[in-house]
């Protein structure tokens, strides 16, 4: 095995831990500020650098500082779907600016990370057959391609229940909100203000809204992309909901009290169709697991009995 080989392995797999250590820090910084709000709110001053904003600036991360980076070594970093694929980084919860580039970025790193490791482990174990040898390599470099695409959508269906599961009290809160004389779009900005800790999510998405209707968007179209940050039905159904009853000149709390009513009986009965199906899916595992013990040990003494049997028979036969 050459040493060109051997480098190029070990700097790709160091290119896919470096990544993936990048991948998870933000997840144990956002942890750390979360601490360090709360003592500073609970110790009744605020941070020397100011109360916290909704606008983040997205040009200090370390993800857009890599792309900025690569892109100036010459490498692009474009996708030809841009704006396809910016929906569904949208919907996994990556809006930001650079999400593109980075995805790009880490679908070749994976690629070939993948197909380094896969050549690494026909090298180790020694196999003479080059047709192996291409067929690791391509597993290992399809595996990198799509990972990426399988964890993004994983990542939105994820977030999409979750914002799903947060409606009915979102809908709750509203409506207490409005019936106690605050306007639909300052209740906006209560509500999610509220929810910040029970449903980060929703908290999220009503602060956009409310800083779009600030800088001078109509409702409708700030309602708009809420429902198409979402992607869901339900929130599709709310935005008609409200914009109708602004049309109309109905009452927007009697509205939200059946919609809310709607929504949780619409929870209720997905926490019954999980729980209903609980018991097939258990038996998968029954059956695979505990019927083969069950049967061993019913059939283990009487299959040793018949043994012995046959044993002494032959014995006294002979």
């Amino acid at each position: 095995m050459t040493a060109l080989p051997i480098i190029l392995i070990a700097m790709s797999l160091f290119g896919a831990v470096v990544l993936a250590v990048m991948a998870f820090a933000p997840m144990f910084e956002g942890r750390v500020d979360v601490r360090r709000r709360l003592s500073v709110s609970s110790s009744g001053g605020r941070a020397a650098t100011g109360g916290p904003t909704l606008i983040q600036d997205h040009s200090q991360s370390p993800w857009a500082r890599i792309v900025d980076e690569v892109e100036r070594r010459g490498l692009s970093l474009k996708d030809d779907k841009a704006d396809a694929l910016a929906e569904r980084l949208m919907l996994a919860g990556y809006p930001q600016p650079y999400a593109i580039r980075v995805f790009v970025l880490l679908k070749l790193v994976l690629t070939i990370a993948f197909a380094a490791v896969a050549f690494l482990f026909f090298k180790v174990t020694g196999d003479p057959n080059k047709l192996h040898l291409y067929g690791l390599i391509l597993a290992g470099a399809t595996l990198g391609m799509y990972l990426p695409n399988i964890i993004v959508g994983r990542r939105a269906e994820d977030r999409k229940r979750e914002i799903l599961n947060g409606f009915p009290d979102m809908l709750d809160l509203l409506l207490v909100c409005v019936e106690a004389g605050l306007g639909i779009d300052a209740a906006f900005g209560r509500v999610g203000s509220e929810i910040t800790g029970s449903h980060p999510l929703l908290s999220e998405l009503l602060a956009t809204v409310t800083l779009e209707l600030r800088a001078g968007r109509t409702r409708a179209e700030a309602l708009k992309n809420f429902a198409r940050r979402t992607a869901l039905p339900e929130a599709v159904a709310f935005t008609t909901l409200l914009n109708q009853s602004e049309k109309l000149g109905s009452s927007v709390g009697q509205a939200l009290r059946i919609y809310a009513a709607e929504m949780r009986e619409a929870r209720r009965m997905r926490a019954e169709e999980k729980a209903a199906r609980l018991p097939v899916l258990l038996s998968v595992p029954i059956v695979f697991f505990l019927v083969p013990i069950i049967i061993g040990v019913v059939m283990l003494p009487a299959g040793i009995k018949i043994v012995k049997t046959f044993s002494n028979a032959a014995i006294a036969s002979k």
